[in-house]
Formats: structure tokens, C-alpha cells, sequence
């Protein structure tokens, strides 16, 4: 019976922090550390089972005895607090990595996944028993290693839900074809692992494949069944499939937190043992609705714990502090593990970066940040830990175009960012100046400053051009209704703003020099914003050049042949930012000077705090 010390769950986040080996590394062993108090148990990131079934290059592995000396030594930081490890174990089948040389696919069917990827082979009935034995070798395996628990992975789309799933599955024997033939192996392992090593088993299930044809809530009630009957200790109730429903798989910022909890309700409702909770589950309110409305027993925490290593401590009180919210962005965590940084957090800049703590001023400075926006304040605060007296200079509002960023459609959940900030910049007394006064008469009177003045929207120079907006759009006084507006500059502002847009009933036009819609924007925010902007019937045009704009016609190129969008009724200019940073010059000799954020070099708002925390780290 699965029994913890408290509800808390870190749950299996893959991390990419591996050197290639498959073998723990420095970089894993603080990664963990920074997250052991004051939780029940800590899943270790996805283990591959062989070398043959990846999913990241850099990830852990528990394929051989050589793993044992790594894994026990990252079990033995787990437990330094009371908290138990999970080793999961899973088979990705036809989503194993097709980029990685020596992969290999099989799974219930030889049809590749709709949204792309290597077409796998349908395994024998060797292949079955073949796997079987590996989930049993790989659980005495987590078992000598140290683990407490072991969570097998049966949803999201891997090798055991493509046999769950009546869309997947097209098999015509024992493993095909009814409920209780799809479910065969996926017992069959079950019954290997249960009867490999006597330690409890917990099940990670999608209570909804989310998609029309897939398995559904009712079938999993039925399967959580003939889990318990067969041993299983407790049931870990997700959602989706990586291959059809990538959101519901990386509980998107774009989908409705809570769905999740509705399924473990409704499978908790049916069955006597533990239920785990997780899903977007990213504050103390969150806690607190699942703990009185669901009466949840344990609740696994994955984003969370990344953004704030000490969640559950503040949670308990046994860590002062405000908590720093997850954004449920996907930009750091997923963006850092594909691009091959490993995983890291859009407000986190500490996150896969443990080792490297801050260090206290050897000698204490007053320094001078000006702007508060992301860099500016995160700038501030990190001066502040180190011992730093700080004056934060603004003009206008802390936060800067931020502000901007949660007044599209789903993207509710980045409104948290800035009130964070102004919070943390409260609780520790940070002198913020509002002023309007010239800093380059003020700042020299400092011992350093650091600059982080942000940038400013570039305007293209198109006669006629006059009457325009820019993101302010998206102000509740300035949005348009029943408008024809049209869009110049298809990036990720752009695409943002005509989803804001469109909700209101006016007909978008978006332009673009080249074909990349949404450039730059994180992978799932880019396909469901493309997604909703082709249903509301969006006018694309690439390859497109604004000559001129006489009243409400606009003239244009595209392609080398002369277009023109007539009856426009608004204009909005998103076609890209430029470094506002007038101050550098003027300061130069006279103060030791850093320059951060937009002011530096145009990036996204992870960029902004990254290079903030760096640069004052190093002051």
C-alpha cells in the first residue's frame, strides 16, 4: 500500500541534464536537492529502459547494472528529509525518439503518429514477452538502486496506452479488439512487476485521451479496476497523449486547469485504493481547493516545483517567502530540454543551475537599477540578496510591457508574473523611485547602475502610415469590435494580438515579409493561436511588402504582384522591437555601467530575467 509522510508528490519531469551515458550527473543530484523538504516522494525524471528507446538524448537510464552507483547516490539526496523516490519506468514505443541514431519503434499498430514521427513496427508476441521482462529486470533494477516506489507509465500516449487506445490499437488478436484484450499487457506487466520486487506500484493513467476515437473516462474507471484487482497500490490521473493532444499532455497554459482533477474524482468515486492528483496544480489556492473540494489524498506537483523549489516549504510555513508562480507557459521547460539546454524555467533562473549559488557581497555597493520592468526587478531583487543597497527607478509602471502579456486569450495565467515582483520588491523593502528625472545626472552618484530601460516597437517607414496602434491595442480602452483590422508583422506579437482580436468579432488581416506565422512563440501557444486564427477565418498573406496607405486602402507587394487590402477600418504594427537604451553613452566613464534585458539585446521575457539574475549575481 502505497503510504507517504505528506500529500506532496514531485511528479516525472524530464530534465535532459544527462551527459549522453544515461547516468546521473552533478547537475540531477542538485537539481533534487534543492526540491527534498517538506515533500512525500520524489519521481526521478523518466528512466529508459534500454538505449534503443529514448526520448532525449540526455536522458537518465536504468538499462544497466552500470546506472546502480549514479541512482543510488541521487536516492540517498532524496531521502536526506524524509521523502521516498520513484523510479517511473516507461516504454515510449512509437514515440521514442526518431532523432536519436540506434532508436528503435514498435508499438500495437505499424501506423506512425498523425502529428509526425518514425513509423514503428507492430510488435510479436516476442516483442510483448520481450518487454514484459524488461519492465520486471528494470524494477529490480530501481530496487537495488535504492528507489522506494516504483510508477509505471500506462497513459499519455507511450507504448501501453497505444494498446489501451481504441484509436491506436488496430491489432486482431489477444491484445486487440475489446476493452479487456487492449488491457492484457498492460496487466501482464503489472502482474511481472507486482511479482519482480515487493514494493508499491503506482499507475500513471490519462483519465481522457481527449480526442474523439481514443479511450475515454469510462474506459479508464473500468481499467483503474482491474488495476486494483491486480495489485496495483495507487493510480496517478493525468491527461492526453503527447502524440494527438500535446496540450492535455504538458497542461498547457491554453487548456482549463482542473480537468484532470475531475477524472480522479470520478475514478477515485469507483475504487479503494489512493488516487493521485496533478495538473496544473501551481498554488496555495490550488492546494487548498483540491484538498477541501476534492479531498485528495496526494497531489503531485511537476511545474510548480520548478519555478519554486521551496513550494511546499512556504506552503507549510517552514520557509518565508512569496511564492514564485508558474506560468504554465512551456517556454523553459519544454523549449530548454528540445533545444538541448536541459530543462529550465521562464521565471526561474536558477533552475538546472543549482550548484551555482549566490554568493553574498564581499563588499556591499549602492547601486542604482533603472527601469522596473522583468529585468529591472528581478535585477533589483537579486542585488538585494546579495547584500546590495538598491534603488529601482521607473517612470511609468513596474512591469513595462509585460502588463501587456496576459490580455490575450489563455494566457490569463502570466498575469501572476508582475504582482509577484512587486510583492517580493515590497516584502524586502526595495526603494522604488518613480521619476521622471534625468538618471543620467542622478545615477553618477552611485558606486554602479544597472541599466534595464527596455526596448520600443520599430515602426516602418510607409507613407501614409500615421493613424496605428501597436500591443496597446490589447487595453481594454483601445480594443476594437465588429472592426476590419488589419495586422502588419506576423511574429509572435502580431499573432497574439489577432487572437485578442478575433474574439470581438473583427476580421483580421496579417501580413508577413516571410511565410513563419508566429515566429519565435513556444511550439503548442503557436499551433493552437494558428489554429483558432484558419477557423475564424483569418486572412494570411506571406511574402507580403506594405507600399502605402491612402485613407482606408492599403497598397501592397506580394510575390512581386500588387495587392491592396481596401475597407480598413484599423491598422496595428507589430513588426518587431528595437533596444531603447539612450543612457549607456551618456554614463560611459563615469560609472561602471551593465546593460540587461531589451536594453541589451532583444529577447523574450525569459531572456529578460536570465540575463538580469546573471549580471547582478556577478556585482
Amino acid at each position: 500500500m502505497l503510504h507517504l509522510n505528506k500529500p506532496f508528490i514531485f511528479a516525472p519531469i524530464k530534465l535532459g541534464y544527462s551527459d549522453g551515458s544515461g547516468k546521473v550527473t552533478d547537475r540531477h543530484k542538485h537539481f533534487y536537492a534543492a526540491r527534498n523538504a517538506d515533500i512525500g516522494a520524489i519521481t526521478a525524471e523518466p528512466l529508459y529502459m534500454h538505449k534503443s528507446l529514448r526520448e532525449l538524448p540526455t536522458q537518465m537510464g536504468i538499462d544497466d547494472d552500470d546506472k546502480i552507483p549514479g541512482l543510488k547516490e541521487l536516492n540517498e539526496i532524496i531521502h536526506e528529509n524524509g521523502a521516498k523516490s520513484i523510479a517511473h519506468l516507461n516504454h515510449p514505443g512509437r514515440m521514442a525518439n526518431p532523432k536519436i541514431p540506434g532508436n528503435v519503434w514498435l508499438s500495437s499498430t505499424d501506423r506512425a503518429c498523425e502529428n509526425g514521427g518514425a513509423v514503428p513496427k507492430a510488435m510479436t508476441k516476442q516483442d510483448i514477452q520481450n518487454t514484459i521482462d524488461m519492465f520486471a529486470v528494470s524494477s529490480k533494477r530501481a530496487k537495488k538502486a535504492g528507489f522506494d516506489i516504483i510508477e509505471l507509465q500506462f497513459g499519455h500516449g507511450y507504448l501501453i496506452a497505444q494498446y489501451l487506445s481504441p484509436f491506436v490499437n488496430d491489432r486482431t488478436d489477444e491484445y486487440g479488439g475489446s476493452a479487456e484484450n487492449r488491457q492484457r499487457f498492460a496487466l501482464d506487466i503489472l502482474d511481472a512487476v507486482k511479482k519482480a520486487v515487493d514494493l508499491p506500484v503506482i499507475i500513471r493513467i490519462s483519465g481522457d485521451e481527449m480526442i474523439p476515437e481514443g479511450f475515454h473516462l469510462d474506459d479508464m474507471i473500468g481499467f483503474s479496476h482491474a488495476l486494483e484487482s491486480h495489485g496495483a497500490d495507487a493510480v496517478h490521473i493525468t491527461a492526453g497523449t503527447a502524440c494527438s493532444t500535446p496540450p492535455w499532455f504538458f497542461q498547457h497554459m491554453f487548456i482549463p486547469k482542473g480537468k484532470t482533477w475531475e477524472f480522479a474524482d470520478a475514478i477515485k468515486s469507483k475504487i479503494n485504493i489512493p488516487v493521485i492528483y496533478v495538473g496544473r496544480i501551481n498554488s496555495i489556492a490550488d492546494i487548498n481547493t483540491l484538498k477541501e473540494k476534492h479531498n485528495a489524498e496526494y497531489i503531485a506537483l511537476g511545474r510548480a516545483l520548478i519555478a519554486d523549489p521551496d513550494f511546499t516549504s512556504k506552503y507549510y510555513g517552514n520557509k518565508d517567502g512569496i511564492i514564485r508562480p508558474c506560468l504554465a507557459c512551456s517556454e523553459g521547460c519544454l523549449g530548454g530540454v528540445k533545444s538541448g539546454q536541459g530543462l529550465q524555467c521562464l521565471v526561474n533562473p536558477e533552475t538546472g543551475k543549482e550548484k551555482e549559488k549566490l554568493q553574498h557581497a564581499k563588499q556591499p555597493k549602492h547601486i542604482a537599477v533603472i527601469g522596473g520592468g522583468l529585468a529591472g526587478m528581478e535585477a533589483a531583487l537579486t542585488l538585494n540578496k546579495k547584500g546590495h543597497n538598491v534603488d529601482l527607478y521607473e517612470k511609468n509602471e513596474l512591469g513595462g510591457q509585460f502588463n501587456l502579456a496576459h490580455l490575450t486569450p489563455h494566457k490569463k495565467s502570466m498575469a501572476t508574473l508582475v504582482p509577484y515582483y512587486k510583492q517580493a520588491l515590497e516584502r524586502e523593502n526595495i526603494n522604488i523611485i518613480f521619476s521622471e528625472a534625468d538618471p543620467s545626472v542622478i545615477v553618477p552618484n552611485y558606486d554602479e547602475t544597472i541599466l534595464a530601460t527596455g526596448s520600443k516597437p520599430t515602426t516602418p517607414d510607409i507613407p501614409g502610415l500615421t493613424n496605428y496602434h501597436w500591443a496597446d491595442i490589447l487595453k481594454e480602452e483601445n480594443l476594437p469590435r465588429d472592426k476590419k483590422v488589419l495586422i502588419i508583422g506576423g511574429g509572435l506579437i502580431g499573432v497574439d494580438i489577432a487572437t485578442a482580436l478575433i474574439p470581438l468579432h473583427n476580421q483580421i488581416i496579417i501580413v508577413k515579409r516571410t511565410t513563419d506565422f508566429g515566429e519565435d512563440m513556444e511550439m503548442i501557444a503557436k499551433s493552437l493561436s494558428l489554429k483558432m486564427m484558419e477557423e475564424q477565418n483569418t486572412i494570411f498573406s506571406d511574402h507580403t511588402t506594405i507600399k502605402n496607405i491612402e485613407k482606408n486602402t492599403v497598397y501592397a507587394e506580394r510575390n512581386g504582384k500588387d495587392v491592396q487590402f481596401d475597407n480598413i477600418d484599423m491598422i496595428v504594427v507589430s513588426t518587431g522591437m528595437k533596444s531603447y537604451n539612450p543612457l549607456e553613452e551618456q554614463l560611459k566613464g563615469k560609472i561602471p555601467v551593465h546593460t540587461i534585458g531589451d536594453a541589451n539585446k532583444i529577447g523574450n521575457a525569459q531572456d529578460a530575467i536570465m540575463t538580469a539574475y546573471y549580471t547582478a549575481k556577478e556585482i
